[in-house]
């Protein structure tokens, strides 16, 4: 089979959506190239690096913000988008892509909040709408591409497609595995918290606290280090997992639209995990040395 260049026909050119859709394109490439030097130098101040002198706004449920910032816009505005804007000529190959991005938002965006065991309950309105805005952005051009591009009946004997979904699913499951990692290590906190605070009541009826110094198990008012699967390689396999899963959608869509998401998750996952690695390293001597930030092996 001979590929072509373009295996869909889209919008005819000098038409109105094709400049609305190219032109957000390109906004949102604007917007990852200034994402990626603002993020470099600085990281978002959520997480690991909130800072208390800076005030963004009132605070809401920690569920709540993931679920406007993920939810919303990643399932609801998705397939609004795709049923309601795109063409009515779609077969089973836009559906095969609506499938794939609402497995990853659906998660994201729902089950996820309710399942994770957040170190904060609360959130600023400001870095939730930070992430809703962009996410408004990027997911109206996938879902605007994916609902109006008619793909070749073909198209799924095509090595992009089919080296696209392997990569899609692939870093879908890396994901998902390191954020269970993730929570069950909060669990494992929970519990040594729970521990060392019935062995200091006991210390106290028994009256053995006397000229003894308490030794708080180590990262029970912080963090732990992760082990086990990705986390052996890499200090955020969950960033790395999710950028494996865009890369395959870029590649399986065959889009623009595909590829500034990915640029932009590139751009908040690179130097998110640089300033994560760093984190770790300065708060844990025994960090291990050989871990990446991001990739295995490379960075």
């Amino acid at each position: 089979m001979s590929l072509k260049w373009h295996p869909y026909s889209l919008y005819e050119t000098d038409t109105t959506r094709f400049w609305v859709h190219y032109g957000l394109v390109i906004l949102g490439a604007v917007l990852a190239l200034v994402t990626a030097v603002a993020q470099w130098r600085d990281p978002a101040p959520y997480g690991k690096h909130e800072r208390k002198d800076q005030n963004w706004g009132p605070l809401i449920p920690q569920r709540l913000g993931h679920f406007l910032s993920d939810a919303l816009p990643g399932v609801v505005l998705f397939v609004l988008v795709f049923v309601f804007y795109g063409t009515q000529n779609k077969n089973y190959i836009n559906y095969i892509f609506l499938a794939m991005f609402l497995s990853h938002y659906v998660h994201r965006g729902i089950i996820h909040p309710l399942i994770m065991r957040y170190r904060n309950p609360t959130v600023a309105i400001g870095i939730t709408l930070g992430g809703f805005f962009p996410n408004c952005l990027y997911h109206f051009v996938n879902a605007d591409f994916i609902g109006s591009a008619e793909y070749h009946s073909n198209y799924y004997y095509d090595p992009r497609f089919i080296v696209g979904v392997i990569l899609f699913c692939a870093g879908y499951v890396i994901n998902r595995h390191s954020d269970l990692k993730l929570r069950s290590l909060r669990d494992t906190k929970d519990s040594i918290n729970e521990q060392y605070q019935r062995t200091r009541s006991y210390d106290a009826m028994s009256n053995h606290t006397e000229n003894k110094t308490e030794n708080h198990p180590a990262g029970c008012t912080g963090y732990y280090v992760p082990y086990g699967g990705f986390f052996e390689l890499v200090t955020c396999p969950n960033y790395f997992g999710e950028l494996v899963e865009w890369i395959g959608w870029s590649l399986a869509t065959w889009s623009f639209a595909g590829l500034v998401w990915t640029l932009f998750c590139a751009a908040t996952f690179v130097p998110r995990a640089r300033h994560n690695h760093a984190w770790y390293k300065s708060q844990f001597d025994s960090y291990p040395p050989n871990r990446k930030s991001l990739i295995p092996f490379l960075f």
